[in-house]
Order: C-alpha cells, then structure tokens, then sequence
C-alpha cells in the first residue's frame, strides 16, 4: 500500500453568516486549534478576517497511510453584507466552532481582536457583553 504524502496548507474555512435587525453573526468550524491560535480582524472594507495557526504536529512519530481530514492553519475573508462596529464584537470558541457576533453600526470601527483562554480548548473575546445594543436605522 502506497502512503499518502501529507501537505500543509492553509485551509479555506466554511461559514454560516446569519442577520438580524442588530447583528451580523458569523460561525466557522475550526478544529484543533486553543484561543490563543486564533485572530479574527474587522476590517475597514467591511470585511471579517478570520485567522487560526496550528501550534504542532506529530510529524516522525508515525506514519500517514490516509489523510482526508487535517486540523491546521486556517485563514478565512468575509465580505460583511454590513457596516459594523468590530470595537463592541464578541467572539467565542468552544467545540472546535468560532462564533463572531457584529453589532450593526453606521460606520465600520475595524479592529484586531484576540481571545481570552476560558480553557485549552475554549475562548471568549466580550467587547458588547452585558450591553444594549440600539436599533441602528438607515435613512
């Protein structure tokens, strides 16, 4: 049996986007990776960046027969349907799944946002926790 070569590569993402008369919420599956490999940037665009490196591999350790699904270095670019203010953003992640929840605002406010480890495995980054957020009206 011959054995498949690995690769590394940054990996495309899949998204769900989901809008509300407030928010634009965006989730991203990201397997293998703890809160502090993850960066997620708003950018003036509007765009969502969503950024994740893998820290270590196994590599020498055994031998790949098969490769169909790898953890890794993750980048992923969103156009935003929206403006919105990257400033009052909050990010989890938890269950290998990022979950980025925008505030809709009449001017984009870009911003580079990291999380706070909650565990190896789950982050937090509260830039609007706890606060309301008003109705934002176009004319």
């Amino acid at each position: 049996m011959a054995t498949i070569q690995p690769t590394h590569q940054m990996h495309s993402v899949p998204a769900k986007i989901y809008r509300t008369p407030l928010r634009v919420m965006v989730a991203v599956p990201m397997p293998g990776l703890e809160p502090a490999d993850i960066s997620v940037e708003v950018t003036v665009t509007p765009a969502l960046v969503i950024r994740g490196r893998q820290r270590g591999e196994l590599k020498g350790l055994k031998d790949e027969l098969l490769n169909e699904w790898d953890a890794g270095e993750y980048e992923r670019v969103i156009a935003l349907p929206t403006t919105v203010d990257g400033e009052l953003a909050n990010v989890t992640y938890g269950n290998g799944i990022l979950v980025v929840v925008l505030p809709i605002a009449p001017q984009t406010r870009p911003v580079h946002l990291t999380l706070a480890a909650l565990s190896a495995t789950r982050g937090l980054h509260a830039g609007n926790m706890g606060r309301p957020i008003r109705p934002y009206v176009r004319a």
